[in-house]
């Protein structure tokens, strides 16, 4: 296993069903969404096949990026994620205390004030990027991607210009 996941470069050519299995060897400290009800894992898993179609890692920055890009390149918008939030609030918890296990909530806030004056300028970027989006990445109806490569998901909903 080399120090970079494949699926985090702009260019990979993975498929989807590749960069997954790459994601979850490369962040063992994700909860597996197998092991959670089925009533919410299969948003932990559309959660997971973001961070692989956006190239986003699980860290801070790309953790707090990853949101808005869901918000406003794929079908989960803002009012969807809303609406998902009320009816499913324990995939919420599944991911916060994954955050908070290790190191505590104090850690958290701390990491998300440390990090969030370096994102809004990105943030603030890739709005204007994809304002009046049409396109939109399948959130939770994404199985027909699995065996396309990245490259050409990213392509297809024109994510490249919002990769680093």
């Amino acid at each position: 296993m080399s120090d970079r996941p494949q699926y985090l470069s702009k260019s990979s050519t993975q498929t989807l069903r590749e960069g997954l299995a790459e994601y979850y060897a490369f962040n063992p400290h994700v909860t597996p969404p197998q092991t959670q009800p089925s009533e919410f894992a299969q948003i932990l898993l559309a959660h997971d096949v973001g961070h692989v179609i956006y190239g986003c890692d699980t860290g801070m920055y790309d953790e707090l990026k990853i949101l808005p890009l869901f918000w406003w390149t794929s079908e989960s918008t803002f009012q969807k994620f809303r609406e998902m939030r009320k009816t499913n609030k324990p995939v919420i918890d599944v991911m916060y205390n994954d955050m908070t296990r290790e190191k505590g909530v104090f850690w958290l806030y701390g990491e998300v004030i440390k990090v969030l004056p370096l994102l809004i300028l990105e943030l603030i970027s890739i709005w204007f990027k994809t304002r009046n989006r049409q396109n939109r990445v399948p959130f939770l109806d994404f199985e027909p991607m699995l065996d396309r490569s990245l490259l050409d998901i990213r392509q297809e909903f024109d994510l490249l210009p919002l990769m680093k």
